[in-house]
């Protein structure tokens, strides 16, 4: 069950015509995986994670916790063909100075994160990616050192210490995800299922992060929230 969409690509080309259900995939259809969303044809469906109009979201979340923010960051990995697909949805939904920090790597996330805390008033939004996943850590550490506010997609970084996330109930999405598999399995044609797109959403808040960081919670906010950390 490929789960990102550089997986997916790589099966995609060794699997021939054997069936494929995917998951965690952000645009299957603009990055040429299936035709369509209703019909996707061919052998390949499955679950999307995201819709790109949730880094307008991502944004609200950041402007509510943290006002005082004017300027923001977008960490990206430059080699994600959904990259710039979020990098317009957000554009489009901020007045906020936007600016792009593409990183490959541990040593350029940490530069990223140090150049960008030299002026006031700048907070951070972490695009989904597996290099993001997998630097998790780093990108919480450094987002703390320099008192940076950091949005975060998945909430794995809010349990691990970042600030908030907001994103796709993952566990919601393999388990839905299985239901599919089991009717490939039955003999279903993937061609012939559509599409499915996230349902379940979770907010979660981390208020030990905020307080390190001097910023109240809105009461409101709280309010909304799916899992408060402490």
């Amino acid at each position: 069950m490929p789960a990102t969409t550089q997986m997916l690509a790589a099966v995609k080309e060794g699997a021939g015509s054997v069936p494929v259900v995917f998951v965690n995939i952000s645009d299957p259809v603009g990055t040429g995986f299936v035709d369509k969303l209703a019909r996707p044809g061919g052998n390949i469906t499955g679950f999307t994670n995201f819709e790109y109009g949730m880094g307008g979201k991502w944004l609200q979340i950041l402007e509510e916790i943290a006002p005082q923010v004017t300027r923001v960051g977008l960490i990206t990995n430059p080699k994600n063909p959904n990259t710039a697909l979020y990098e317009r949805a957000i554009e489009a939904s901020s007045s906020l100075r936007l600016l792009t920090l593409p990183v490959n790597n541990a040593g350029e996330i940490e530069r990223a994160f140090d150049d960008f805390a030299r002026e006031s008033n700048s907070g951070l939004l972490v695009m989904p990616d597996p290099l993001t996943i997998s630097h998790r850590e780093l990108i919480i550490t450094s987002a703390g050192r320099n008192r940076l506010p950091t949005a975060y997609p998945y909430r794995l970084f809010a349990a691990s210490g970042g600030l908030f996330s907001y994103g796709t109930d993952r566990v919601d999405l393999y388990r839905r995800a299985a239901s599919y598999v089991d009717r490939v399995l039955k003999g279903a044609n993937p061609g012939d299922l559509p599409i499915q797109q996230p349902t379940k959403f979770e907010l979660v808040i981390n208020l030990k992060t905020a307080k390190a960081l001097g910023l109240s919670v809105p009461l409101q906010l709280l309010g909304r929230a799916d899992e408060i950390i402490e």
